[in-house]
């Protein structure tokens, strides 16, 4: 039985991260922020495909005078990433960000940091810090021979300590690397030595293709594990993409049901039809569909209703022809050019049945 790992409870904009709650799924605009129109649009493609929780680097004071509006014309909670300037990340919290994405070893002085932290605990905005392979803190390389598992570890547990002496628990934490390896043990040891919630990435995971492998190992191993509370799939390419890929992820282990699950066998010898395009409609078609149901592309009229029968409905294909059936019991036979709008037919009639 799955058993997630216990971390302490935040709020970011009214969606829970940690404490049991479920698993959510973010991403990161790489719009120019103060562009609204552009910006918006893409939070809103975020949310089409089911993100939770949406990030946006504030390099400006026209990026922060932009959140107002941004928050305004989108549904999900507004995240802001800040590097090196502490006054942003005031005017971030001026305008009204939901969370805070900071490195205290590089946001300024301990001054700086103190005004910060007082700002986020006056507003209740929960602060996320972390670390990556880039950004070790030389005296962990220095201590741990390297950048691995315990200089990671320890330098998060640094940027954690930081903010809990000035008097703040609010914060939750990213160890990232891109070798899944390194990410998966440091994050399995945080886990061991704090209750911080832990927002899992493998960082700079490359294009989509090896991104979503190497995101998929390394997320999927530590979610199996109860580690996570909220994931972000970072892929060079279309960000609303890293949405797909973590809504699958979470999907794939049953941490989320969002949207009908598309299942399709391999293709074989048995295959008489293009099971490949057919499987490829079925999913377009499938597509914004909000129902939670199991839908099936099997290849073989014989053992195709058998193998998919848990699914809620599906087809399965012969030479010319196809079955269509529900929960592994067949209803008809239909001519293989008729299939696609059978099987879309029959889910439309489970929809009035519901």
């Amino acid at each position: 039985m799955w058993t997630h790992n216990k971390t302490r409870k935040l709020l970011v904009g009214g969606i829970a991260i940690g404490g049991g709650s479920p698993i959510t799924v973010q991403s990161m605009t790489n719009t120019d922020t103060k562009d609204v129109e552009a910006t918006v649009r893409q939070i809103l493609a975020f949310e089409k495909e089911g993100c939770d929780l949406s990030r946006s680097a504030i390099n400006s004071l026209e990026d922060a005078k932009a959140i107002p509006e941004i928050k305004t014309r989108t549904h999900i909670p507004f995240i802001t990433d800040i590097q090196f300037d502490p006054d942003l990340a005031m005017y971030a919290i001026e305008y009204g960000t939901d969370g805070l994405r900071i490195n205290p070893g590089n946001i300024g002085s301990k001054k700086d940091l103190e005004r910060i932290v007082k700002a986020c605990r006056d507003k209740s905005i929960p602060i996320r810090v972390g670390v990556n392979s880039g950004s070790v803190h030389k005296s962990m390389i220095d201590k741990y021979h390297g950048v691995n598992e315990d200089s990671l570890v320890y330098s998060a547990l640094e940027e954690v300590k930081a903010i809990e002496n000035l008097g703040y628990d609010q914060v939750a934490v990213s160890i990232k690397s891109s070798d899944v390896g390194t990410m998966i043990r440091a994050n399995q040891l945080f886990a061991q030595v704090s209750s911080c919630p832990l927002h899992l990435g493998v960082t700079e995971a490359g294009p989509p293709f090896a991104g979503t492998i190497k995101s998929s190992v390394g997320l999927g191993v530590l979610l199996h594990q109860g580690i996570g509370d909220t994931i972000r799939v970072s892929i060079t390419g279309d960000p609303v993409q890293e949405v797909t890929i973590g809504m699958e992820i979470l999907k794939s282990l049953g941490l989320r049901q969002w949207g009908p699950n598309l299942v399709s066998c391999p293709t074989c010898a048995r295959t008489k039809v293009d099971l490949i395009g057919l499987a490829e409609k079925v999913d377009k078609g499938l597509k914004g569909m909000d129902r939670n149901i199991t839908v099936a592309v099997m290849g073989c009229p014989v053992n195709g209703p058998g193998e998919a029968r848990e699914a809620d409905i599906g087809i399965a294909c012969n030479k010319g022809a196809g079955v269509l059936f529900r929960k592994g019991k067949v209803l008809r036979q239909v001519p293989e050019e008729k299939l696609l709008d059978a099987l879309f037919e029959e889910i439309e009639r489970m929809d009035h049945e519901s």
